[in-house]
């Protein structure tokens, strides 16, 4: 052996043992995929080193498989029923079970700290299971996430016997209520507990003294959201007992007087509470200055409101809300919340709201809060020279959301083509990207601007967008980043589906409400991208609930799509609402 390529063995051996130690300080999903697919060590070293792992749809992969892949696994977000599942546009008996996962889980995966599920059904049973194996006990975080099935029976193994969970998260999650107990347990048995949210769950049998309990043994108790129906004036001693607490959202105020007793903790920066109202507002004003956080998504407030309350939060990073905020409450966000970074705003369900965001409240937004990075908005009327206004402005955008209602003039600004070209030629951060419009808000000419300045995007949500099959061929011609794309109220066929899928080559999830059923070559998709699933689930009519008349009507839900990348090919349970698709190649060839 020469002199010269002994010294390359060895500098090729020290290259190894340093990417050995660099690898595991290698965070980012992607680029940590990228690093396994160089070669076959450091796939290895992936494997042995991942702590954290994302399955974004949990027929995408089995159990077994992912204890293969990564058996050192510390933490899994795990995701089950696709998004509009919630929106009673899926069959009730899809899937989406957590069973086989957390007995994969307790059987395999003894490091694991954290397990987060999302939109899973999840049995009591599963519940026990955690609480009575090892995995149990070193388990710190357990997020339920828009999960059901389960109920307090199932919690009351959970609190009894996990004495290490630092966040315990239900928010959204339909939980069977029998009784409170499980939360008196949970105030018992632990002492380390961090995070405690409640939210959205409708959970009325809380009590104020297992609150204060909690709160009185777990001095690291930052974050408590709890949406119940409980008075502040009833949290004197859980508020005095918890001296770290940085986030609480939940309760109302009752009559002004009772508060003279009520101190909100002097760390507390991010608030939350139920009907909140102007006359409750001398409650919030001496703290105001100092709120990082502030949902007043179900605060009974007015444009004049908002005002009123928002010019006190210079300080604020996070705003959550509804349109009723309208175009000056927006004015006023710009000229005094310069910090903000997270703007969300949904509509109010309320017909006779005052406020109505249109261009101006975007425009004033653009010019005034420059260090916005997630933007969601519900708008009745937007113009190309407000979205271009966003795209000028707002250069640390990474998430753009706009769903737009329909008045007498929203379609009087339409097509938005050269706005949307604007906005995503500006904001080149961007990694997601939603977009509900009104029929006639993109051309097939603006659609196809998205696929060209949409670079880094991951995700997307469209809605009435583009005229023809014309449109998605050349909007998913330059999508070189795309996973997910979901696609509402389109003109597209079947063909040009199938076609836009087989040009997407990093999409894993596609979902299409409302496509052209004109037939298509499936098999052409499936034989070059085999382990492609594709679902289709029919057009149906829904009976509604009658009213007080005891009048019903019913409602036409569209034909739909799912398709997804499948580690492990086609499932065997599918409903019988769900056709999938069977090619006639079989995954091994």
């Amino acid at each position: 052996m020469s002199e010269a390529s002994g010294s390359g063995e060895v500098a090729a051996r020290t290259d190894d043992a340093v990417w050995d130690c660099v690898i595991p300080y290698v965070k980012e999903p992607q680029d940590r995929a990228s690093v396994s697919l160089v070669c076959k060590q450091w796939h290895n070293i992936d494997s042995l080193t991942r702590k954290h792992v994302t399955i974004a749809l949990c027929y995408a992969a089995t159990p077994d498989l992912l204890f293969r892949r990564f058996p050192n696994l510390e933490s899994l977000k795990l995701k089950g029923l696709p998004r509009f599942s919630m929106f009673s546009q899926f069959p009730d008996d899809w899937g989406g079970y957590a069973t086989p996962w957390i007995e994969e889980i307790v059987k395999s995966f003894k490091k694991m700290k954290a397990l987060h599920l999302r939109r899973m059904i999840v049995k009591d049973s599963d519940l026990e299971l955690i609480a009575a194996t090892a995995i149990g006990k070193g388990l710190e975080v357990l997020k339920l996430d828009r999960c059901f099935g389960f109920s307090t029976d199932g919690l009351l193994h959970i609190c009894r016997s996990l004495r290490s969970l630092r966040t315990l998260d239900m928010e959204g999650s339909k939980i069977i209520e029998k009784d409170g107990e499980w939360l008196h347990e949970l105030a018992l048995n632990n002492k380390v507990l961090e995070n405690l949210n409640l939210y959205l769950t409708k959970l009325v049998e809380v009590e104020a003294r297992d609150l204060e309990l909690i709160a009185k043994n777990c001095a690291s108790l930052v974050k408590v959201k709890i949406y119940i129906e409980i008075d502040i004036a009833d949290l004197v001693g859980f508020f005095r007992n918890a001296a770290a607490l940085e986030e609480f959202w939940g309760g109302f105020f009752g009559p002004f007087e009772e508060y003279a007793e009520v101190a909100f903790p002097q760390r507390l920066c991010s608030l939350g509470i139920q009907d909140l109202i102007n006359v409750d507002f001398p409650m919030v004003f001496p703290f105001a200055a100092r709120l990082k956080k502030l949902d007043l998504l179900v605060a009974m407030l007015d444009t004049e409101d908002y005002c009123q309350l928002l010019q006190r939060c210079p300080n604020l990073e996070m705003l959550q809300g509804t349109d009723t905020i309208g175009d000056r409450g927006l004015a006023v966000v710009a000229m005094n919340c310069k910090k903000l970074k997270r703007l969300l705003l949904y509509r109010n369900l309320d017909d006779d709201f005052e406020g109505v965001i249109t261009h101006w409240g975007l425009i004033f937004l653009s010019r005034g809060c420059f260090e916005l990075e997630y933007l969601s908005i519900a708008a009745s009327n937007i113009t190309n020279a407000s979205l271009k206004c966003v795209g000028m402005n707002l250069k640390k955008l990474y998430c753009f959301r706009l769903r737009l209602f329909k008045n007498k003039e929203t379609k009087a600004n339409f097509p938005l083509d050269n706005g949307v070209r604007s906005l995503l030629m500006g904001c080149d951060r961007l990694t997601g990207l939603s977009l509900d419009l009104q029929p006639g808000g993109l051309t097939d000419v603006g659609f196809s601007y998205i696929g060209k300045y949409s670079p880094k995007v991951r995700w997307m949500l469209l809605g009435f967008v583009g005229e023809s099959d014309n449109g998605i061929k050349e909007f998913s011609k330059d999508l070189r980043s795309l996973q997910k794309l979901e696609l509402n109220g389109c003109p597209f066929s079947e063909g040009a589906l199938g076609d836009a899928i087989l040009r997407l080559p990093s999409l894993r999830y596609l979902w299409v409400q409302g496509y052209t059923e004109s037939g298509a070559d499936w098999d052409k998709v499936h034989k070059k991208r085999p382990k492609w699933i594709t679902e289709f689930i029919p057009a149906a009519q829904v009976a509604t609930t009658p009213n007080e008349n005891g009048e019903g009507a019913t409602i036409e839900i569209k034909a739909k799509i799912l398709g997804y990348y499948s580690l492990v090919g086609r499932r065997t349970d599918f409903p019988s609402t769900v056709v999938p698709f069977i090619p006639k190649v079989t995954i091994d060839e």
